[in-house]
């Protein structure tokens, strides 16, 4: 028995200095959650060496992704997961404020002159305002990239004038030749823009107040409209609508600005042409941005990290490798996006950048002109309304299904009959045939 306590003992004893190894080598690790292809790898990998030269201390970083912000929050919310840096998107930092799910960014950690956190744009940091009434949203979290929501299309079918209001998806000509976002949010709110129009037009209601302000009338006019541009949407989906783009298979696809610049860019290479467009209604602009989530481990290497982010040269280098804007809004952007020999049509950017970006020759999918920009709303969490936008998007969804893929389901369908009554036919045989042998 002494013998069998001495060994347990010993265990015990193997097992609390492993687990404080453990937690001292947690103190040298960062686990950074993001959304899949939404980083520089090189910006990422030269991150622990920074961090040495700026701190003196080492780092070595997980890196994980996700593929939707939902499965993130639950990862955390439920999993209690110690991820030191997150990415969600506007209405889940939104979410996680209020839950008290996100700690304070380490701002005074840094030295003033190596932080980077005001390269954020104003403009930026203005919209981010409107996360929460009650807390100082910056304190908890640093934007990354940005964009609208508008249409891509295919110029050789469709025509611009043709896509000037959100009501196109309603034009009998577009019938089967529509894919739309599998996002009931992002959907509701610019269709919300749409149905409001007399009302906006008449100051009865702004864009902010509709967006932000989920309910059963304004959810009730949204489905009215989807459900009568039913006959032309070809499917819903969450990220092929623009590869179908791509390849001409489709004429239309209501996407966000940075899938739509991908889209454009991968169909040049085959000598399609598409472009993007946000209708006159407005849209809603989207944010991600870097937040500290609540079961952080390591929130002084987070803190540094997102400040890195920040940094003019990286935020380059992300905005080239993944194809979507950063808010970073230094004269180092702004000599990177101003390209005349590329752009010819100069574009308001003084929303963004200050008033010496007045006429900017820039990408005009990336960057919108001040004009567009100021028919655009913040995108909100609806909190006790999200059930009620997913009851009307699971009854706009419905049973619709395109020609082909009915013609899928009755082909398998029959398949799988046939293949029922043969096993029966083949075993019913088979029982014949035993009780003949069982005769002789």
């Amino acid at each position: 028995m002494k013998k069998i306590s001495s060994l347990l003992m010993s265990l015990l004893l193997l097992a609390g200095i492993v687990s404080s190894a453990f937690a001292a080598d947690r103190e040298h690790t960062l686990k950074v959650y993001n959304w899949a292809d939404y980083i520089d790898e090189d910006v990422l990998k030269s991150f622990p060496e920074w961090y040495k030269q700026m701190t003196g201390e080492d780092v070595e970083i997980i890196y994980q992704t996700f593929d939707i912000n939902e499965s993130m929050l639950t990862e955390i919310e439920v999993g209690h997961e110690d991820y030191d840096v997150i990415c969600p998107s506007e209405y889940i930092i939104e979410r996680m404020l209020k839950a008290n799910l996100l700690k304070k960014i380490q701002k005074d950690i840094i030295p003033i002159e190596l932080r980077y956190f005001d390269n954020v744009a104003p403009f930026a940091v203005e919209k981010f305002s409107k996360m929460s009434k009650t807390e100082d949203v910056s304190d908890y979290t640093v934007g990354y990239m940005w964009g609208t929501t508008g249409f891509i299309y295919n110029p050789k079918f469709v025509q611009d004038e043709e896509l000037r209001s959100w009501g196109a998806i309603l034009n009998p000509k577009f019938e089967g030749k529509i894919y739309m976002k599998d996002a009931f949010r992002d959907v509701y709110s610019v269709m919300v823009l749409y149905a409001y129009r007399d009302e906006i037009a008449a100051g009865v209601v702004t864009r902010d107040e509709l967006v932000e302000t989920v309910t059963p009338e304004r959810i009730a006019r949204v489905e009215e409209v989807l459900l009568a541009a039913k006959k032309n949407v070809a499917g819903w989906e969450v990220d092929f609508g623009k590869e179908e783009m791509t390849k001409g298979k489709t004429w239309m696809n209501l996407s966000w600005s940075g899938d739509a610049q991908w889209a454009i860019d991968e169909a040049a290479e085959v000598g399609l042409e598409l472009k993007y467009i946000v209708p006159e209604e407005g849209s809603n602009v989207w944010f991600d941005g870097w937040c500290i989530p609540k079961y952080a481990k390591n929130e002084k290497a987070a803190s540094w990290f997102i400040n890195y982010m920040c940094i003019p040269e990286n935020a380059i280098k992300n905005m080239d490798f993944i194809g979507y804007v950063s808010v970073i809004a230094t004269p180092e952007v702004l000599e990177w996006v101003d390209d005349s020999e590329t752009w010819e049509n100069p574009l308001d950017l003084s929303y963004f950048f200050g008033e010496e970006a007045t006429s900017v020759h820039a990408n005009p999918v990336l960057y919108p002109d001040k004009t567009i920009i100021e028919r655009c709303a913040l995108m909100h969490d609806a909190g006790d309304m999200n059930e009620e936008l997913v009851k009307m998007w699971n009854r706009v969804k419905g049973d619709n299904l395109s020609n082909t893929m009915l013609l899928v389901v009755v082909v398998v369908l029959i398949m799988l009959i046939v293949f029922v009554v043969m096993q029966f036919v083949n075993k019913r045989n088979r029982q014949k045939a035993q009780q003949r042998k069982r005769r002789k």
